[in-house]
């Protein structure tokens, strides 16, 4: 059992969309509209992402979304509003909001107002510590054999995971013991330099003021004759920054642990991981915790003002890939059962309100067994079937558009930025004013100029577009096909729709979406200013409007904005028309189009990061420099800034590994290496969230490299010997296994296990609604047998119907059993106190109190099965 239990791996996806912030303070008394805002979120204090500076204004409209794959365990998910500083010094914090991991279940899929809270030093606190606590009987007198607890050996092993401050962290302790009397003792540990995880492994030795012998210190602060009846109270252990030359150390946390009373044999006890607490503030207002109202919260409750955030979390078990055998054989038989509304592909995306939430894991375990194109062609049958007039097909947000739409961004990717990416690098580049709307420009005599500005980006961009069809993915031109061949069979009268069923997804729901969202796309990391926002709305909008020249009559047709209409007519033309008529026939022209190659290197991702110079001690000033790195289908190259010359090229077949670095190497967090032939290339992202994203994508590229190692050195040769082993020869063999591959392929990476995991998550969150549908199937079937109608939803044949919804069921309940058992295991063998379950939050409580729910709960009577 324990060995399956270590196979049971926890995934989390989070996205986070932050929405506007309102009733920020102003910068002075009576002063308005004088704040230019941005806001970053965190994993804890580490910055994952940034949005743009919204100026001017104390009520801030970001609509920035964010999404992510979660790369390691935090306390809590953090946005903070910043005020940007625009004489270029240090940007002043207003406040955050701070939601407990444990809580984000609570906001999911929901638009939240949430209270703005201070941030001061105090509250600003990260990681934990391991603490030895002992409290040791000690003889009274010579003669006297009584016995009494009056010592305490206090031994600080190690801390984890601590806060950077000011750039780095030289952290020290203070051990403070609190006596029943009000007095205090303290004593302090030894400076570590640059580490946020030190060893100290230091003891502390504290004794009862009534304890200490007559010989004493005399410059001691304590009174034996007054103090006889004096215990321990409390202790405190302090973590603070090492600041010489400041006038105080940076606190950094801090441990309370209770010596009498209730408490006192819970936490004084041996060796236990405690989280870091904030410290009280005499000066922090206090903050009702949010509502939940739909509104902003009012002014007066909220002086910092609030922020509205939209949070999409998900965090899965997933268990070895055999526990999925007949969930996986269900999902699967959706594309040959017949009629599809009885597969359970079908019932999944019937019972889940959001279509996009059960589209995303059934693609990718379609994807995955080579199975999708068929599951999109009867899906889209039946879609098509329904539609009366050929303009509204695919308008709505069905199971199947959705489904088409995350195909196109997994498939379709890297053929996303090769085409639009040169184009958009330029309109970030110029920043040529673009606004040709009346209403938002002083001096309408520019307009004309923006106008021709608009019209040469369009041009650009839709001449990259309808040039790329030879490059359109393969997986892409067959969905294309599919459709164009479903929708002229069902209107075989109509000689555009042909085209308009295609323009539909490539245009409106592929390209125009990623040049309104580039950064959702992966198509810049930049932050992008209002005015070229602005310039991408304007671009977006006409793309739009170009998929539909093949099914409009005229432009005033497309044409809602008055001002647009010029714009408009200039691609109004047959020129135009043919141009896109040719793209739209060349990606659908068959079902198996073959293999395309690339003509030049696709660029698959791009930043700045540091590395390490090669042949250098291990620490020094000049060790780590900045270089802008690039990483294409062909090479990775890293130079001084963006556009400059290579300072190196390394061809991906030359890379043999892709792993973490482990922080002992140089002290620095969020390192990861590239071993090549003859050496290894060291790294530092900027987070967690760009290390694991760098190592994910150069992993999954050079997962078929013929050289590819089996084993690595997880540390670094330095000083003439490898850290993690000690082997002195640099030419050593590794002495760890590489990290288990990502599936091949360069615009995918697949876990059919965990989209399985989520799929009965779906199903069992939903189970009352499948239940609903169940009831219906065995009432119509006794009643009459015909075909059962029910709220937007159709059962055609009742038998089949039935059976797919008994056997969903079963399988649900089943695998819901071997996760109730992991659970109740889990909470059984998870010691608070741990470091996998420190003391000071409440996880390991929670997860006690959900086990408990699950044996409390009406399973047998929910889930219940026939005898």
């Amino acid at each position: 059992m324990a060995e399956e239990r270590n196979k049971v791996r926890v995934e989390e996806r989070l996205k986070i969309k932050i929405g506007e912030a309102k009733n920020l303070q102003s910068r002075s008394h009576g002063s308005v509209n004088q704040r230019d805002v941005y806001c970053t979120l965190s994993l804890d204090q580490e910055e994952i992402f940034r949005t743009t500076t919204i100026e001017r204004t104390l009520n801030p409209f970001f609509g920035e979304e964010f999404q992510f794959e979660v790369p390691r365990r935090f306390r809590y998910l953090s946005v903070y509003v910043y005020d940007r500083d625009r004489h270029l010094k240090q940007d002043k914090v207003l406040g955050k909001v701070a939601i407990k991991r444990e809580d984000l279940h609570t906001y999911h899929n929901k638009d939240h107002w949430f209270p703005i809270l201070p941030v001061d030093a105090d509250s600003e606190v990260q990681g934990k510590a391991n603490i030895e606590v002992k409290l040791e009987p000690v003889l009274k007198g010579h003669n006297d054999i009584e016995q009494q607890n009056n010592r305490v050996t206090v031994r600080l092993i190690e801390c984890s995971d601590l806060t950077i401050k000011n750039g780095s962290c030289d952290p020290f302790a203070t051990v403070t013991m609190c006596y029943s009397n009000s007095k205090q003792e303290s004593k302090r540990t030894k400076v570590k330099k640059k580490t946020v995880s030190p060893h100290f492994d230091e003891v502390l030795v504290f004794e009862l003021p009534n304890s200490r012998g007559q010989n004493h210190d005399r410059d001691t602060t304590y009174n034996l004759h007054h103090e006889r009846d004096v215990e321990f109270s409390e202790l405190r252990v302090t973590l603070w920054h090492d600041s010489p030359g400041m006038a105080d150390n940076v606190f950094l946390g801090e441990v309370k642990i209770p010596l009498r009373g209730p408490q006192e044999q819970k936490f004084a006890a041996s060796n236990k991981w405690y989280f870091l607490q904030p410290r009280l503030s005499k000066n922090r207002p206090v903050t009702k915790s949010p509502g939940n109202s739909g509104t902003p919260p009012g002014t007066h409750q909220d002086s910092l003002g609030s922020l509205r955030l939209k949070i999409h979390y998900t965090a899965d078990h997933v268990f070895s890939s055999h526990v999925y055998d007949r969930l996986r054989h269900l999902i699967l038989q959706s594309t040959q059962t017949e009629p599809v509304t009885s597969s359970a592909a079908y019932i999944l995306g019937e019972i889940v309100p959001s279509k996009l939430d059960a589209a995303q894991p059934l693609v990718r375990v379609f994807m995955h067994h080579g199975q999708i194109v068929p599951m999109i062609r009867a899906l889209a049958r039946l879609e098509i079937s329904k539609v009366t007039d050929a303009n509204t097909i695919f308008r709505g947000n069905t199971l199947v558009s959705k489904m088409m739409d995350e195909v196109m961004r997994l498939a379709g990717l890297h053929y996303l930025h090769n085409t639009l990416r040169p184009s958009l690098e330029l309109v970030f580049q110029e920043r040529k004013p673009c606004e040709i709307d009346p209403t938002r420009v002083r001096d309408l005599t520019v307009i004309e100029t923006n106008l021709a500005n608009l019209k040469e980006y369009v041009e650009k961009i839709f001449k990259a577009i309808t040039t790329s069809a030879l490059h359109c993915p393969s997986l892409m031109c067959q969905m294309f096909h599919d459709l164009k061949e479903l929708a002229s069979t069902r209107f075989p009268d109509n000689n555009e729709v042909r085209y308009s069923v295609i323009s539909g997804f490539i245009f409106l729901r592929f390209f125009a979406p990623a040049i309104l969202g580039p950064k959702l796309f992966d198509l810049t990391t930049e932050q992008i200013d209002s005015q070229t926002n602005r310039t991408l709305t304007l671009i977006s909008k006409t793309i739009q409007s170009l998929g539909n020249l093949v099914s409009c009559k005229s432009a005033q047709q497309t044409c809602k904005e008055e001002y647009m209409s010029a714009l408009y007519k200039d691609f109004w033309t047959e020129k135009y028309l043919q141009a896109m008529r040719q793209f739209l026939d060349i990606i659908s022209a068959s079902s198996n189009p073959g293999d395309r190659t690339l003509d030049s290197p696709v660029v698959l991702k791009e930043g700045v990061m540091i590395k390490r110079a090669q042949g250098r001690k291990r620490f020094g000033r000049k060790n780590f420099k900045q270089r802008y790195f690039r990483l294409t289908t062909q090479d990775l190259t890293y130079s001084k800034t963006k556009g400059k010359e290579p300072l190196c090229c390394i061809p991906l077949d030359q890379i043999l590994a892709v792993e973490r670095l482990q922080e002992d190497s140089f002290k620095m967090k969020n390192m990861f290496q590239i071993v090549q032939p003859e050496r290894a290339l060291y790294i530092q992202a900027h987070n967690c969230v760009e290390e694991k994203e760098w190592i994910d994508i150069l992993t999954k590229i050079c997962q078929r490299n013929a050289n590819r190692l089996k084993r690595y050195h997880p540390s670094a040769y330095i000083n003439g010997h490898w850290l993690c082993c000690r082997a002195q020869s640099e030419l050593a063999a590794g002495c760890s296994d590489v990290s288990r591959g990502l599936e091949a392929g360069l615009q995918m990476n697949l876990d059919p296990d965990r989209e399985l995991q989520r799929i009965h998550s779906l199903f069992i969150a939903h189970m009352e609604r499948l239940d609903k549908l169940k009831d219906a199937c065995e009432c119509q079937a006794v009643y009459t047998g015909d075909i059962c109608f029910m709220p937007n939803f159709i059962i055609e044949d009742v038998q089949s119907c039935f059976k797919t919804l008994t056997q969903l069921r079963e399988t649900a309940y089943i695998l819901e059993q071997e996760h109730r058992s992991y659970l109740r295991s889990l909470a059984r063998e998870t010691k608070y106190g741990s470091k996998q379950a420190p003391i000071g939050d409440d996880n390991y409580l929670l997860l006690a109190a959900r086990v408990g729910r699950l044996d409390n709960s009406m399973l047998r009577k929910t889930y219940s099965l026939p005898n």
